[in-house]
């Protein structure tokens, strides 16, 4: 793969990579009002998003950071994003370009004071994995094999200046208004400086490995402080293959099974024992061992969930709530779903919206076991986000509905279920957590 010299890091720098990007963009709708004179509207909009997709793509690995890691959330919307962009925007959750030997040891050297070969035995300068923050790099030390993960040049200094460039994008995306959206991209720039603090991280990754431990089937590398820095994280080297290089091989459902319910258990115990949560569930952030374990990586995002949100939140799990009208009205009020000042038809719109979506979503948690393999269920609910999506009624209403809090736990609930279903798991008991408490 080709590797990268330099990063823009500076505000006009950026801005004008996106600028280049956005105008390539302009050239594809040109394309398209021409296709659609020869072609089918179906086959003028595939092309043009197979176009924007790619250019947009590319624009965005060369910055890497914050705009990189907000493609690689947006792939996780399946049910919202067009197939084409989904593809390759799932491409920034574990291959993109890395940086060439000359950048990793200059970048290196700042973060840490050292030259890489100075602090370990042995340390190879072409990365072996490279994601939107940053990329690992094999290493040995006292005879033990160590994966160092350093953060690319500038990231944490240009994520104010980058979401304020994807903004725009984002609200029309998903049609959020009003005077108070700044609270969700204020919490999501929370979270990325955050996931840019590795000594935090390390912190994070520690006390959930401890907190996990006892969970069957899962595993966690060991991290090394003394090897840490605010931009670089040492642990152990963990042998396996991505979950989606698994998923895409596998033919044993014994395994799948076995997977998905250390899988199933891992998040459920985090949510509910530990009222904090990984909240970076894509395919990049687990192995699979020889021995079938599920290998958890990467705890630089993560959520805590307060009271005030989790009650209410999971009391609309059950099926009785949703049933219960009036019980159901208040909890979406106590979520900020509804709102004082919403209109007879805003009331009527919302309520009938999240009552259809919290129907079919949170069937799992009214099953003792549950398949995740069901592609009914699963093709239920893309059609529904499908047919929001397309709604008219929707796009003349204020899309900023819900609290901060759903940006980061519908996230986690939308990985895990996505990462459920690759694996094909069945059966899997839903409140086996009740069991490790």
């Amino acid at each position: 793969m080709k590797t990268i010299d330099s990063i823009p890091t500076s505000k006009i720098q950026r801005a004008s990579k996106l600028v280049s990007t956005g105008a390539k963009v302009g050239v594809n709708y040109l394309k398209y009002y021409g296709d659609k004179l020869t072609k089918t509207e179906e086959e003028a909009k595939e092309r043009l998003n197979k176009n924007n997709a790619t250019d947009i793509y590319d624009g965005l690995k060369q910055l890497k950071g914050s705009a990189l890691k907000v493609a690689q959330m947006l792939s996780m919307e399946k049910s919202i994003l067009p197939q084409a962009y989904v593809e390759k925007f799932s491409l920034a959750q574990f291959s993109v370009p890395p940086l060439s030997p000359p950048l990793v040891v200059k970048t290196f050297k700042k973060y840490f004071g050292k030259h890489p070969n100075d602090l370990f035995d042995a340390f190879n300068t072409t990365s072996v994995n490279a994601a939107s923050i940053g990329q690992v790099h094999i290493a040995e030390k006292d005879g033990k094999k160590l994966a160092v993960k350093i953060q690319y040049p500038g990231v944490a200094e240009s994520i104010a200046t980058d979401l304020a460039m994807v903004k725009p994008i984002a609200m029309s995306m998903f049609n959020i208004k009003g005077k108070d959206s700044d609270k969700y991209f204020k919490e999501v720039e929370h979270k990325l400086v955050e996931e840019t603090n590795y000594i935090l991280e390390v912190e994070q990754s520690k006390e959930i490995s401890e907190a996990c431990s006892h969970i069957a089937n899962l595993k966690f590398p060991k991290y090394y402080e003394t090897l840490s820095s605010e931009r670089i994280i040492t642990m152990d080297y963990m042998e396996g293959k991505h979950l989606s290089e698994f998923t895409a091989v596998n033919t044993n459902q014994d395994t799948a099974n076995q997977l998905g319910q250390a899988l199933w258990d891992f998040y459920m115990y985090q949510i509910h024992n530990l009222k904090k949560v990984h909240a970076d569930p894509h395919p990049g952030n687990f192995l699979v061992s020889e021995n079938a374990e599920l290998i958890a990586l990467d705890f630089g995002c993560m959520k805590t969930i307060p009271l005030e949100f989790y009650n209410p939140y999971f009391e609309l799990a059950k099926k009785e709530n949703i049933a219960n009208r009036a019980y159901f009205t208040d909890k979406l009020y106590q979520l900020e779903i509804l709102k004082a000042e919403d209109s007879k038809q805003e009331l009527e719109f919302f309520t009938e919206m999240f009552h259809e979506m919290l129907s079919l979503f949170t069937q799992p948690f009214n099953n003792d076991t549950f398949d995740f393999s069901d592609a009914d269920f699963f093709g239920k609910i893309a059609e529904l986000g499908e047919r929001y999506s397309k709604s008219t009624d929707l796009k003349k209403m204020n899309g900023n509905r819900g609290s901060k809090h759903f940006i980061y736990i519908n996230r986690t609930f939308f990985g895990l279920y996505n990462l459920m279903f690759d694996l094909k798991a069945q059966d899997i008991k839903i409140n086996n957590y009740l069991k490790l408490s």
